[in-house]
């Protein structure tokens, strides 16, 4: 722990007055320091000077300090200055089937566990063996920056959990039922005093061939604790695709829809009510497709088949949205390069299958051969096994989304019960 003395110091040093005068501990004062340490501007402008593995350690020094590293306009100037990083806690593995009211839908056998962590860290084992995430229901979204859980059972209750307390807050009743949705979790930053506050997204999917220019959605705001229903209008007609995992990126949604597009809604413009719909740069039926956030905060979208995959990135491009091409790699060549993990686990014998993007990453990406999940670097092409506690070999993986379950980015107000 940094004791508070030390950090005194720090701010004594760059204090320019010379008139300092000594407290019954013995250690200098200074009117000038004091002024500093009681302004949250000046305490501001110190601490964005600092690397993260000190910051993460101020947050114990005192609760002043943990509220001005948790405020929202100190976070967004650090994490401009310093790159945000992320630890992978696991993976979750939704089984689509079990979602919805489809007419072919199958039921959860006993013994598999309706919302499955594959862990791969200290804290995914505890959060496992806690029993927790039982009361949870089927996995449907997670927040990126922070670690929150929307989880459910469709369309009786659905549920946030709180990763920092282990608690679930249940949703009140939406108004309107969506036979088929999509539903997207989204953080939102707020004052420490008040707390964590989010978003739920629901928005209706209807069958490919009643799909219309416009698209109902329902949203409910922690902060009014009520839902509220929009028709959003779209300058063609779309049908979203259900139960598929979209992405938030700074407030804006991002959906599958049917044809190979995505379609995109900016919950930070409230008086638009619009949806946009983007082409994607390639899709075909029973091809892998995911989507992600890149480290500049571009939509990216990942696609593979069994022998190549392509990575492209959504930029605008003279006041348009177009996709550029980051990495077209042959799943071969890949192995290739990394000849000791093709022998040990028989790659050429087994598909291989992009599974997701690191948060806020364009450098490496997950994928999956048989049962075994590893991470590929797109600089340099080499391959790392990621190591798992689970019954992974249980799941039937091609009917199962593998969804990776990342730490808390920054720490808030509520992520710690001891300040001195």
């Amino acid at each position: 722990m940094i004791k508070r003395n030390s950090f005194f110091f720090c701010v004594c040093a760059m204090s320019p007055s010379s008139s300092r005068a000594k407290t019954s501990s013995g250690i200098t004062s200074d009117p000038i320091v004091h002024e500093v340490l009681n302004s949250f501007d000046a305490m501001s402008e110190i601490l964005l000077r600092l690397p993260p593995e000190t910051t993460y350690k101020l947050i114990l020094v005192s609760k002043r300090w943990l509220q001005i590293i948790s405020n929202p306009f100190f976070r967004q100037a650090y994490l401009t200055k310093w790159k945000p990083s992320f630890h992978l806690i696991g993976f979750f593995i939704s089984n689509t089937m079990y979602l919805g009211k489809r007419v072919e839908r199958v039921h959860r056998p006993r013994s598999e566990s309706s919302l499955s962590l594959l862990s791969t860290s200290g804290l995914g084992d505890e959060i496992e063996s806690s029993g927790a995430l039982k009361k949870l229901g089927y996995y449907i979204d997670s927040s990126a920056s922070n670690g929150f859980l929307l989880c459910g059972r469709h369309p009786k209750a659905y549920y946030v959990w709180d990763p920092n307390t282990r608690e679930h807050r249940r949703i009140p009743r939406h108004r309107v039922h969506f036979e088929e949705l999509c539903m997207s979790l989204i953080a939102e930053d707020c004052c420490p005093e008040e707390g964590f506050s989010y978003k739920v997204v629901r928005g209706e999917c209807v069958s490919y061939l009643e799909q219309s220019k416009k698209v109902r959605v329902e949203t409910y705001s922690s902060k009014t604790a009520t839902w509220s229903y929009s028709e959003l209008t779209c300058s063609e007609a779309i049908s979203l695709t259900p139960w598929t995992a979209g992405r938030v990126i700074r407030g804006v949604v991002y959906w599958h829809a049917t044809g190979g597009k995505v379609a995109i809604y900016d919950t930070n413009d409230e008086e638009k009510k619009r949806i946009d719909v983007v082409k994607l740069p390639k899709t075909f039926d029973y091809d892998e497709q995911v989507l992600g956030e890149s480290a500049d905060g571009c939509l990216q979208y990942g696609w593979s088949n069994k022998s190549v995959m392509e990575i492209w990135k959504l930029e605008k491009v003279e006041g348009v949205l177009q996709w550029v091409v980051q990495i077209m790699l042959s799943f071969k060549v890949m192995w290739r390069l990394n000849p000791f993990e093709s022998t040990r686990f028989s790659t050429k014998t087994k598909e291989t299958q992009l599974l997701a993007f690191l948060n806020h990453s364009s450098d490496s990406v997950f994928i999956r051969c048989d049962s075994h999940l590893f991470v590929c670097d797109l600089k340099t092409l080499k391959v790392d096994e990621v190591q798992y506690q689970g019954r992974g070999s249980s799941f039937v993986w091609d009917f199962c989304k593998v969804l990776p379950y990342f730490q808390l980015s920054w720490p808030s107000s509520s992520s710690s019960s001891s300040s001195l």
